[in-house]
């Protein structure tokens, strides 16, 4: 069974709909790039697989869960990685992993791990909400990772992120299928995004765009013989 399946799946924002319709496999291990404009409907479709908004009508299997019965049953496996961070700004940075690691049934030492590897020791007894933006960012990455997630989501993971906050996150998504993960990574940054991924899904307006193949290149005319 793929990771992600769905089939048809509508999802409605009021009464617009913001997937009208999407087809979408997602296999084991695979690094998958969501492209679009704004409004395509990739963060709805992330937040879909998420369980944080409710499938109207289709198919949507995430992780072996219907979402159209539970749309909770698959949180355990997965982790999104969003605009917002889901830390408690009283909780200092190791505070908020160790609280993800144990209720995720982890030990506290996966919470150290996660710090040494996002660059967080030195501001590990830092409060949430004195953070700087690229510190909450790398914090939001290593809640995720203290999850132990088989489904990864990312939503424009790269913003706020500096070089080095980058390279780390790259260093996440590449190694993700040794880990035992899958990923789906939304991102306008295609450049930095396209060499990441397995291969490219595109949204407009709520649907999956048919991949174009590329023209078959034609002969040359054969030129005339000389007189």
């Amino acid at each position: 069974m793929p990771v992600v399946r769905l089939r048809s799946a509508v999802c409605l924002l009021g009464r617009f709909p913001a997937l009208a319709g999407v087809d979408l496999d997602v296999a084991a291990g695979e690094v998958v790039l969501l492209s679009g404009a704004n409004g395509a409907g990739k963060t709805t479709l992330l937040r879909l697989l998420a369980g944080l908004v409710p499938l109207y009508s289709g198919e949507a299997l995430v992780l072996d869960h219907d979402l159209a019965r539970d749309r909770k049953g698959a949180r355990r496996g997965l982790a999104l990685v969003g605009h917002e961070t889901f830390c408690y700004d009283d909780l200092t940075v190791r505070e908020n992993l160790v609280f993800t690691a144990r209720a995720s049934g982890r030990s506290a030492d996966v919470a150290d791990g996660a710090l040494e590897r996002l660059g967080l020791s030195g501001v590990r007894d830092v409060v949430h909400r004195r953070l700087s933006a690229g510190q909450r960012r790398r914090l939001a990455l290593a809640v995720a990772l203290a999850r132990d997630p088989v489904l990864l989501l990312l939503d424009e993971p790269h913003a706020g992120l500096d070089q080095d906050g980058r390279a780390i996150l790259d260093e996440i998504v590449q190694t993700a299928p040794a880990d035992g993960r899958s990923v789906l990574l939304a991102s306008h940054e295609l450049d930095h995004a396209r060499p990441l991924a397995d291969r490219e899904v595109v949204l407009d307006g709520g649907r999956v765009v048919p991949a174009v193949e590329p023209a078959t290149p034609t002969a040359p005319a054969e030129l005339e013989a000389a007189p």
